[in-house]
């Protein structure tokens, strides 16, 4: 149940919850591999490639900062070849990168919608595909994407269609890849939060500090995916994970360390399916809308 030695490339990580998966990996004595565009530090949002790499190796992990647009097809084949020729092979690929906007049709500018299928949908389809030969040379490999379940309620679509349409385009790489590369032994999964997370895309574009209050920090999927990524991949693959529910299955169940100093109700994530939102005893309230 360790990830030592193993390496991960992460698209996205230089803070938020790819941040704390890589610190999570590197606490095993990980390699972590961060390719993100953040190579100057932004005036209202913390961290870079640097700053995380520093993290990493302060955690007990070696690191490698890769400046890398996503959409990018020849950089991230270079920061993939680099990143196997650094430490010798490729056991994880973490699709963590996701461009956000929470519009509706009329208002959701071509310009955002190309980003958001670009980085989400098509950029989990381009690294996924580029590690694949390196996967396939691994011991126990794994694909994880940040993904929701696939719930095709119209309620998840008719707030921000495109948002989903580029959400649900990484959950269904989940749903084909898991079963193609099956005979291969790579597990593919998804990872979704039951709550919504305290990060930089919650108090800047999902509800601001007032949900950032109502929400749990990003430690609780950094641990829900070191079990994902420590179990058999020949036998863990094609499921959209919901964090607590995995967390619950492992003999959780005290949460309180995940909302430091908060005992009121936490505030639901979008795309979580009413049978999973209904089924734990978290006190929890949709966001207004859906």
């Amino acid at each position: 149940m360790s990830l030592q030695g193993k390496t991960i490339f992460m698209s996205g990580g230089s803070r938020g919850i790819g941040l704390a998966i890589a610190i999570r990996a590197a606490q095993d004595g990980a390699n972590v591999a961060i390719a993100a565009k953040t190579a100057e530090p932004h005036p209202k949002l913390p961290g870079t490639i640097y700053t995380a790499a520093e993290d990493i190796e302060k955690a007990g992990g070696k690191a490698l900062p890769l400046v890398c647009d996503i959409r990018d097809d020849a950089r991230v084949a270079e920061c993939i070849t680099e990143t196997a020729e650094k430490f010798g092979g490729i056991d994880i690929c973490v699709n963590n990168a996701s461009a956000v906007s929470m519009t509706n049709t009329e208002t959701t500018s071509m310009k955002r919608y190309d980003l958001m299928n670009q980085v989400n949908a098509r950029g989990t389809f381009l690294l996924s595909k580029l590690c694949l030969s390196h996967l396939k040379k691994a011991d126990n490999p794994h694909i994880l994407n940040l993904a929701p379940p696939l719930d095709m309620s119209a309620k998840w679509f008719k707030n921000h269609t495109a948002y989903t349409m580029a959400k649900y385009g990484m959950s269904m790489c989940t749903l084909g890849m898991a079963e193609e590369f099956r005979s291969d032994g790579i597990a593919v999964n998804s990872l979704w939060p039951l709550t919504a997370i305290d990060t930089a895309a919650v108090r800047n574009v999902l509800g601001g500090d007032t949900v950032a209050k109502m929400s749990r920090t990003p430690e609780i999927l950094s641990d829900a995916a070191h079990i994902i990524l420590t179990k058999n991949a020949k036998e863990f693959t094609g499921q959209f994970v919901v964090d607590e529910i995995l967390l619950r299955e492992q003999g959780v169940t005290d949460f309180s360390k995940y909302a430091p100093g908060y005992d009121g109700p936490l505030a639901g994530d979008f795309f979580v399916p009413d049978e999973i939102f209904d089924s734990v005893p978290t006190n929890l309230f949709r966001m207004p809308g859906y």
